[in-house]
């Protein structure tokens, strides 16, 4: 959601009654203040989600995150482990991202307060391992702390069922792709809502196709466009040359087959909320 989830979003988002979170993958840690200030404003909780792996190269960031006011700051992808305890010792909840269940313990054993279970359907970066709903039974069975399900979950169907699981509630991007509050582009707003669940790929490409140095590991789920047709699976060859990219990457999970229009964060919220009338009616 870097690019997307900015201060603005994370204010609709958490004056709607959800948790706002503001994405950002790269930048000054002054950028980073000026999303957090536009997030703050609302007076509602939010928080900021960092790339472990780009840390070592703009630590400032964390420091950043910190004295913003946030809630919560979430770090995945790549060592995470050396910032959990300064932000911690700051009165923060943290939070990360698994994509595998042998990623739980490396949580645990960091001190990390909330675990993202995402699945391998999820938009942007990370594992294509498991999907989300074998994941979160494996993860829910591996801990007692806090579990977010992430990977596919769109509405109040999907946020009922990985609640009914024991999660303590999901971790949603795609849903919020096509809002009026997003940093995104008005085209590819347009792509995300014109697009259907089969036209994602999860591929490493996009990455290698604009030299964005991500671990190897991860890939990311996008939709398809014709850079990936005529490039995906040929990372190699196009390495140390890639094409020219004449199409935005625009990053997105299965679910986004479940984004139909553009609206206001709120309405997105509101639609998740129904699921405690899906959950009460299966109670009897």
């Amino acid at each position: 959601m870097a690019g997307v989830a900015g201060g603005r979003l994370a204010a609709a988002v958490s004056e709607a009654g959800a948790f706002g979170m503001i994405g950002f993958g790269s930048g000054t840690a002054e950028q980073l203040l000026a999303e957090t200030s536009v997030a703050a404003a609302s007076g509602k909780p939010f928080g900021v989600g960092l790339l472990a792996w780009t840390l070592p190269m703009q630590e400032q960031l964390v420091d950043a995150a910190i004295e913003s006011g946030a809630a919560l700051i979430s770090v995945s992808y790549g060592d995470y482990e050396k910032y959990v305890d300064r932000i911690r010792a700051a009165g923060i909840l943290t939070a990360t991202q698994v994509g595998r269940p042998e990623d739980v313990k490396t949580a645990v054993d960091a001190g990390i307060d909330v675990i993202v279970a995402r699945g391998g359907e999820g938009g942007g970066h990370g594992r294509d391992t498991v999907a989300t709903l074998p994941l979160l039974q494996q993860v829910l069975d591996a801990t007692d702390k806090p579990v977010l399900a992430a990977g596919g979950i769109a509405n109040r169907r999907g946020l009922a069922a990985v609640l009914a699981a024991g999660a303590a509630g999901a971790w949603v991007g795609s849903a919020f792709l096509a809002c009026d509050e997003g940093a995104n582009s008005d085209a590819g707003k347009t792509a995300i809502v014109d697009a259907g669940a089969g036209d994602t790929i999860y591929t490493t490409v996009l990455d290698v196709g604009r030299r964005i140095p991500w671990p190897s590991e991860f890939g990311g789920r996008a939709l398809r466009n014709a850079y990936t047709d005529a490039w995906h699976g040929k990372e190699d060859e196009i390495r140390n040359d890639p094409p020219a990219m004449e199409e935005h990457a625009v990053w997105a999970g299965q679910a986004v087959g479940l984004v139909t229009k553009r609206q206001p964060a709120a309405d997105v919220v509101n639609e998740l909320r129904r699921a405690e009338e899906l959950l009460r009616t299966a109670a009897g």
